[in-house]
């Protein structure tokens, strides 16, 4: 069932803990869903609607992940929109923000057009677009800013290429400025990650793998920083992970400048040690970090300073990860352990729920422009039905997803999705053993 023929619902949804990242409230409460829109909060049930009993569980806004890679086109093979949707879906993550770092890149009105309709067809989820900033992501010419957010681009990004040539950048974000379009940035030094596989320090050097300083990313930082104040673009870095880039990313902020960072699961809940022996599910990019910085990720997003939680899915099939760590290929899947893994930092005390969902729904969708993300009347009825305290083993080969490249294989975990809604229309419903 495609979102374009959904059927419109009532749905009452009572017997739930409700969690609003908007009032940062945990409470019991009740939902009334109309003709796919929330239009009521604890009042009784309207004649004639469907009622749905909670069963005391968590009930929030659907998770809308930032920063998803989908392998259509040129990696179906990896992950299609249809098996990213049904994980998603199983994840309880109601709307994907899918990179341009697919081949061709998404670079043109007609390829942004032609995955537009295909997720549309395939998925049961929500799917919005990221385009290129340059052509083929290869920094050296700026892709036609205006006609992509015409087409339905919500913001412009080369992904983790980042471009050598400041003044091509320059000029985008110049462009992109006068647009009000979003410039998306990883903030890497290029030429220092230029081939790291790992954190430069002692285990890394134990370990005898190809490092990069976390100073890399403190110099990119620094230099997006410099042309976003010159520029005065709207820019998000999608990913923070280093202790050393919160100073710059905190004065940037306190000057007033239009600027987000996000932050991934990964890095919020694992750090370096967890590679091992040379395990290649656990090499991600940027690579996981010292235990010092990965606390200092969770009191970042605690504090608010950084903006926005994402899974960064990046499928990979076995051939691709079946190589000597320095060679294997970068990424994890995320889509179905997004909500889980966080379920880590809630119940170590890190985070509340409300905290938790303000990053993973209500800040991207704020960000980005879209109504999701709330409990409010007039919201979609984009929503989780999930309990934090389920216990699990995580076996990979039961993700809905088409690789299978978790580092979460075989761990203990809490936090199961029971029921997943997009526009009030059940789009998952997990069967009882």
């Amino acid at each position: 069932m495609t979102l374009a023929s959904l059927p419109e619902k009532t749905l009452f949804l009572y017997n739930a803990r409700l969690i609003d990242p908007e009032g940062g409230t945990d409470a019991p409460g009740t939902l009334t869903v109309q003709g796919g829109h929330i239009v009521a909060r604890d009042t009784a049930a309207p004649d004639g609607a469907e009622q749905v009993d909670c069963g005391g569980k968590c009930l929030a806004p659907g998770l809308i992940d930032w920063g998803v890679h989908l392998g259509e086109p040129g990696g179906r093979h990896k992950e299609s929109f249809r098996s990213a949707g049904l994980a998603a879906a199983a994840g309880g993550v109601t709307t994907l923000i899918a990179r341009p770092d697919t081949d061709p890149a998404i670079d043109t009105p007609e390829v942004l057009e032609f995955v537009r309709r295909r997720a549309q067809a395939e998925t049961p989820v929500r799917i919005h677009h990221m385009a290129a900033l340059t052509r083929a992501r290869q920094g050296r010419e700026m892709v036609e800013i205006g006609f992509l957010m015409d087409a339905g681009a919500l913001a412009f990004t080369d992904a983790d290429h980042v471009s050598r040539d400041t003044r091509v950048l320059s000029r985008c974000m110049t462009y992109a400025r006068s647009l009000g379009a979003l410039v998306v940035g990883h903030p890497q030094e290029p030429g220092l990650s230029a081939g790291a596989a790992a954190t430069s320090g002692k285990f890394a050097s134990l370990r005898g793998l190809p490092a990069v300083s976390p100073m890399a990313e403190r110099m990119g930082l620094d230099r997006d920083i410099g042309l976003v104040e010159m520029t005065g673009v709207r820019y998000h870095a999608d990913q923070i992970t280093t202790m050393r880039s919160l100073p710059a990313l905190e004065r940037a902020k306190g000057n007033g400048f239009d600027i987000t960072a996000g932050v991934s699961i990964h890095h919020l809940t694992l750090n370096e040690f967890d590679v091992g022996d040379y395990r290649t599910f656990f090499k991600l990019t940027p690579p996981l970090r010292a235990e010092d910085d990965r606390l200092a990720m969770v009191q970042a997003v605690a504090d608010g300073l950084i903006d926005v939680i994402g899974s960064f899915h990046t499928p990979q099939d076995e051939e691709a990860k079946r190589l000597p760590f320095e060679e294997a290929a970068p990424g994890a899947v995320g889509l179905q352990t997004l909500l889980p893994a966080a379920m880590r930092l809630y119940h170590a005390g890190a985070l509340s729920l409300p905290q938790l969902w303000r990053a993973m729904a209500l800040n991207p969708a704020r960000r980005l422009g879209l109504p999701g993300g709330r409990l409010a009347p007039g919201a979609p009825a984009d929503l989780v039905l999930f309990d934090p305290d389920a216990p699990f083993v995580l076996d990979r080969f039961t993700l809905l997803s088409k690789s299978k490249n978790t580092p979460f294989d075989g761990a203990r975990m809490e936090g199961r999705v029971l029921g997943t809604w997009v526009a009030g229309v059940p789009v998952y419903v997990r069967e009882t053993a």
